[in-house]
């Protein structure tokens, strides 16, 4: 039986099914009716269930429970400092650390936050918020916003995280001092005379691979990348795509050489490729690309799958993949997307998949 979890612009889904039946999931819940859950996420280590939702009274707050068909609690700390110049707009992503009961929360405006306790009490993290160039940073379209957090296996000193659009930020310390990564990364929509130094660099999303921790794949405003020096640097591995414009990213934790894009036309048209859905997957780093779309719509499907609308379970041959779109739709594959088949339609516009 395999969950996921898919926050919508209406709510909370929890789909339940079974990938190798290649059939509809169930809708085991709906939480959060008509409220934007923007992420959900289950911690493997102590079965809790986080949700990022944002509320018109109560604003952007994360949720939590142990059973994600019954009754939900808010986490408190989640919030800048009273004074401060931004205020809360929107929680991104919530990730497991690698020590007890750490986690992370990447925020808009962009910032990260910790918890020690699973997720229940948070707390700021001063030093990204304290870079003296923040009053300079720029927001991409879907604003400016901390959506990566890429940890280092068994290492929680080691973190990169990335941020629309301020580029790739890394540190050594488990987040008491940061630095650049941003090495190779060229923004086209800058003018060519105007990028030398610029942190204006709109990261769409990042994966670090496990069992090589110090390569690290993404998918930029216009390029697809790898890193093989753990963020410092990074070179284009686009070559054989049908466009290098998208949002969503998957890896294969147990292939250090995989990745999974889903290809838009471009900026200005966020829709995926003439028309037809098609995942994009690497086995050998980037130097080469395998269009995947056995069971997808093939015929006027003008889809937008959004930044945190990919997700991955399991690796390998069965590796399942899982992704929606602003449609409502959402689609899966039981065999690393050799073959894809319709886990819901019409559900809300979706914001993000998780298996749970």
């Amino acid at each position: 039986m395999t969950e996921l979890l898919v926050g919508t612009k209406k709510g909370l889904f929890v789909l339940r099914g079974d990938a190798g039946a290649e059939k509809p999931f169930d809708v085991a819940a709906r939480a959060f009716p008509g409220n934007v859950v923007e992420f959900a996420i289950r911690d493997p280590r102590s079965g809790r269930y986080l949700a990022s939702v944002t509320s018109g009274h109560f604003g952007p707050r994360v949720m939590h429970t142990m059973d994600p068909t019954g009754e939900w609690e808010p986490t408190t700390g989640l919030g800048y400092p009273e004074g401060s110049d931004w205020s809360l707009e929107r929680i991104w992503a919530i990730k497991p650390g690698e020590a007890d009961g750490l986690m992370y929360a990447g925020v808009a405006p962009a910032g990260l936050f910790t918890s020690a306790d699973g997720g229940m009490n948070w707390d700021l993290n001063r030093a990204l918020y304290d870079q003296p160039t923040r009053s300079s940073w720029q927001p991409g379209a879907g604003g400016l916003c901390l959506h990566s957090i890429a940890t280092w296996p068994e290492d929680p000193s080691r973190l990169a995280i990335g941020i629309s659009a301020v580029g790739v930020w890394l540190s050594e310390d488990g987040g008491e001092s940061w630095r650049h990564g941003n090495e190779g990364l060229v923004p086209r929509y800058i003018p060519e005379d105007a990028r030398e130094g610029t942190i204006d660099l709109c990261v769409h999303n990042m994966h670090r691979a496990p069992l090589r921790p110090e390569r690290l794949f993404m998918q930029f405003h216009g390029g697809v990348y790898r890193s093989d020096d753990a963020g410092e640097s990074w070179i284009s591995i686009a070559e054989g795509l049908p466009a290098d414009f998208g949002f969503p990213m998957a890896i294969d934790p147990a292939d250090p050489d995989s990745a999974f894009v889903i290809p838009m036309n471009s900026d200005g048209d966020r829709v995926t490729v003439d028309g037809r859905a098609r995942v994009y997957g690497t086995r050998d780093a980037g130097e080469s690309w395998t269009s995947l779309s056995d069971g997808l719509p093939q015929e006027e499907a003008y889809l937008t799958i959004l930044r945190q609308a990919f997700a991955a379970e399991g690796d390998g041959s069965g590796m399942g993949l899982y992704f929606g779109a602003t449609s409502g739709d959402v689609f899966g594959s039981g065999d690393a997307g050799a073959s894809w088949f319709t886990v819901h339609e019409r559900l809300a516009p979706v914001n993000s998949v998780r298996v749970g």
